[in-house]
């Protein structure tokens, strides 16, 4: 049977005896964009952190690809296709810019050790169009000229870009994005949609937990809530923005 690209079937976790998540499903292809929303605790980060591998399901199966993810690390999985960032920036602040996304490059390394440390010919031609790569990565992310920046250097919404840029080093054909626009004004949050929607027709499936809802509903082509652990609602944004269910858990405690 074949499956989208990534599959989440009734995905359970516990924490000794308090339910994080039960019974949540839901699926998304390659160019797609779908919203995980809910309220505080309802579930949303643990789900990002069982899907990346960071934390195991009691019980349910993810699949990428039609391959099941359960015992898969973290770094086998980004080498699968898997991509994320997190709630909290997560960079180098004592590596320039590039440093950073070459550094993310590995996964994409074909030669071994050995190559590498001997700086074989050919090497030197991979590490050339890695160097090229992070470039291009730079000036898709609009954080174009800033190669040779320090990450310290560059602001944090500007650190966030440099995030998901890491997480397109490794090619993959779905991104997690967790809370992107956190810290962010209204111009950023303006050019992260586009961002999105640049990765969207890379032919790169996006999963997004984000709190601001207005761009949730922009952005996404389906979205998913969680309330207490589980799948209350799944649908388009506009039918999503009016089921009384989701006000009553949700929007209506939006800012």
């Amino acid at each position: 049977m074949s499956r989208p690209y990534l599959t989440v079937e009734s995905v359970h976790k516990y924490f000794g005896g308090v339910r994080a998540l039960h019974d949540v499903s839901f699926a998304i292809d390659r160019g797609q964009i779908m919203g995980l929303i809910g309220p505080n605790g309802s579930g949303k980060s643990t789900m990002i952190n069982v899907i990346a591998g960071a934390l195991p399901p009691t019980a349910g199966e993810i699949y990428l690809e039609n391959r099941s993810l359960r015992g898969i690390s973290i770094s086998h999985r980004v080498a699968l296709g898997l991509g994320r960032t997190f709630q909290t920036t997560k960079v180098f602040p004592d590596f320039t810019v590039g440093e950073q996304l070459l550094a993310a490059c590995h996964t994409r390394f074909r030669r071994g050790p050995i190559g590498s440390v001997l700086r074989l010919n050919l090497n030197r031609q991979e590490e050339k169009a890695f160097e090229r790569r992070v470039h291009d990565l730079l000036e898709f992310v609009g954080l174009g000229g800033t190669y040779d920046t320090m990450v310290s250097g560059i602001s944090s919404a500007r650190q966030r870009l440099l995030m998901i840029a890491t997480a397109l080093a490794g090619d993959p054909g779905m991104i997690l994005l967790d809370e992107p626009a956190a810290g962010m004004v209204a111009v950023e949050r303006r050019e992260l949609v586009e961002l999105i929607k640049r990765i969207r027709d890379r032919g790169i499936g996006v999963l997004l937990v984000e709190h601001h809802i207005g761009m949730v509903m922009e952005v996404c082509e389906r979205i998913s809530v969680l309330n207490f652990g589980a799948k209350i609602a799944e649908d388009r944004p506009d039918a999503i923005a009016n089921n009384q269910q989701v006000i009553d858990a949700y929007l209506g405690q939006t800012e």
